[in-house]
Formats: structure tokens, C-alpha cells, sequence
């Protein structure tokens, strides 16, 4: 009964996220190098069921073309599979991954995960579907979740006026950008490491030091740090998406490592802070700036009026971040 009555006031809790106005977010990522990237894409999907967010489109900072026939799989697979998604053009190539695949998988001849988008190279290219999307919400209302490298956005800034706007890249972002949450960075020494380059950084550091010297708008560091913190519980891998015969969320999970593995949440923490974040979920830094050095090293340094932050997380907060997460990834689809 406790359990019962817990259970209960969580889900109320989350419903009520619906009374705000959907935050308009667009998923920046290179699915397909780690799980992460599944889980909190079938998160914004809950959290757009649940009339927190919009999405608008998703842009792959991964270049291989079954990136963007996954994505649509999965899209599909919550009911959406009209939403757009761009793929980048000559951008960092990091190979297939483990679970791509599954854009492929059949049983009994059929499509396990049904799908009309079937390469990349058949998507929009991403600095183009960026320009259009922003192009077309209210001025300062959109939220960007880059978990990913940061070409696509780099491109975006240097992007010249075309017939969807008027405005140069730079000025569209501003216009149009109300925050960007970004999964990249350290700002904690990771275990004895006090130098710790992280992979987003160190897989294209020019365009992660131009974003972090040009970006106009405020930008949320989520570091390395906090989805170490908040580790996806094993068992919720193994029982909570069981309510279909074939989950793409449960299949990308296994084959990227099975349980009892807990993958860290490194994606899903950017996503939640995007969308929710009145919610205090986090903590914040004081304002400053984030400098990304040569070797991808990214050092903060306070300053007032600074418009760089990054998240903190306490283990009472991390308690109350793992199990939002977890109810918002295995939701059912609507």
C-alpha cells in the first residue's frame, strides 16, 4: 500500500509539469555512440505526452546514415514519426554503434520498428532543418538539448541569411534561443582525475570553442559529473518496458551493454533541466564563463554577469532526479 500510495503521488506530481506551456525543444545528438541519447529522446516523447514540451525536430551530430533511420524508428514508435530530423553533413564519424541496427530489425519478415525515414541521406541537412525550425517559433521560446558534438550548432552561428530568414545564424539564435542545456564538460574532478576531457569536447574541440566564446544566448553546462551521479537503475531496464513485446529504449540498452549494468544519465540530465527547469531538480553555479582549452579541457570561471552556469547535484536532489528520470523514460507511449 505504501508503495501504492508513493507511486500515486509521483505520478500526480508529474502530471502537473503539464500545466505550464509546452517548452519548445530540439534534440541536438549523436545517437548511437552511447544509450543515453535513447533514453532521454523516449523522455522528451513522455514529457511531450504529458504537455511539457514540443518537439520539434531532431538534428544528428553523427554522421552515418542509420543515425536518422533509428531516430525515426524511435519517433515512430511514440506515435510521432512525422517530426523532422536532420543529419549532419561531413561531420564526426564514430561508426555504426551497437544498437543502430535495430532500424533494421524484422520479425516474420516485417519491420520490428516500422519507419519511413531510411537514411540519412535521405534527411535534410541539419544547419538547414535548424534555420527552418527556429525560423518559425516565437522570439526567445526555444529550448536546445545538445548532447552531442557541437558542429551542427557552430554551423548554425556561421549560417548566412537564406529565404527562410532574414537573419544571419547568429542573430536567429539570439532572437529566437531562450536556452541552450548542454551535456558536455567537467567541472568536478572525476575520480583522482583533475583534468578530465570529456567526450563530447574532445570529439570536435573547435566547434565545442567557438560555442562556448560565441554562443549568444544562456548556456546550462551539464558536466560529467552529474550523470555519474544519477546512475539508470538496472532493474527498471529489466522490468519496466515490458509492456511490449519489443521496446526500442529495452533493446538499445541491451546491446549496448546488458543489465545489471547502470548506464549514467549524462543525456537525460540536459533534457530534464531543459524542459523543467522551475522544477529544482538542480543546483546552479554562480554565472560565469566556460573556456574550452586546446586539449578539450573546459574550465569555468565565475563572473558577474557571465551567462554560462552549470548544474549541481546533492545526493538528496540526485535521489529525486534518478527517479523522474526512470518514470519518464519507461512511460508508455500515448
Amino acid at each position: 500500500m505504501k508503495r501504492f500510495v508513493v507511486a500515486t503521488l509521483l505520478c500526480f506530481f508529474l502530471s502537473s509539469i503539464a500545466r505550464a506551456a509546452p517548452v519548445p525543444i530540439i534534440f541536438d545528438t549523436d545517437i548511437g555512440n552511447d544509450v543515453d541519447d535513447v533514453l532521454a529522446l523516449g523522455m522528451i516523447h513522455s514529457l511531450e505526452t504529458r504537455g511539457a514540451c514540443k518537439l520539434l525536430a531532431v538534428t544528428l551530430t553523427i554522421d552515418h546514415p542509420k543515425a536518422a533511420a533509428f531516430v525515426d524508428a524511435v519517433n515512430t514508435f511514440y506515435g510521432r514519426g512525422e517530426i523532422p530530423i536532420g543529419a549532419v553533413r561531413n561531420g564526426v564519424k564514430n561508426g555504426e554503434g551497437r544498437f543502430l541496427k535495430l532500424a533494421d530489425a524484422t520479425n516474420d519478415g516485417k519491420a520490428r520498428y516500422p519507419h519511413d525515414l531510411k537514411s540519412g541521406a535521405d534527411a535534410p541537412e541539419a544547419v538547414a532543418l535548424l534555420r527552418e525550425t527556429l525560423s518559425k517559433q516565437a522570439d526567445n521560446s526555444v529550448a536546445i538539448a545538445q548532447v552531442g558534438f557541437s558542429t551542427n550548432l557552430i554551423r548554425l552561428l556561421d549560417s548566412p541569411p537564406d529565404a527562410v530568414s532574414p537573419l544571419n545564424g547568429r542573430d536567429l539564435v539570439r532572437s529566437k534561443v531562450k536556452v541552450l542545456s548542454l551535456m558536455a564538460g567537467a567541472f568536478t574532478n572525476i575520480g583522482n582525475d583533475a583534468h578530465y576531457k570529456e567526450y563530447n569536447v574532445t570529439n570536435d574541440i573547435p566547434a565545442a570553442q567557438k560555442l562556448a566564446a560565441n554562443w549568444p544566448t544562456p548556456i546550462v553546462w551539464s558536466g560529467f559529473e552529474i550523470g555519474i551521479a544519477v546512475p539508470y537503475p538496472a532493474v527498471s531496464v529489466e522490468q519496466d518496458y515490458n509492456y511490449v513485446a519489443h521496446h526500442p529504449l529495452k533493446e538499445s540498452y541491451y546491446l549496448y551493454e546488458p543489465p545489471p549494468h547502470a548506464r549514467p544519465t549524462w543525456d537525460l540530465t540536459s533534457v530534464l533541466y531543459a524542459v523543467l527547469p522551475e522544477r529544482d531538480y538542480f543546483e546552479l553555479s554562480e554565472p560565469g564563463t566556460v573556456t574550452v582549452e586546446a586539449d578539450g579541457f573546459t574550465r569555468f570561471e565565475a563572473k558577474a554577469g557571465g551567462t554560462h552556469r552549470y548544474l549541481k547535484l546533492n545526493p538528496v536532489r540526485a535521489a529525486r532526479v534518478r527517479e523522474a528520470l526512470v518514470q519518464l523514460s519507461s512511460q508508455p507511449p500515448r
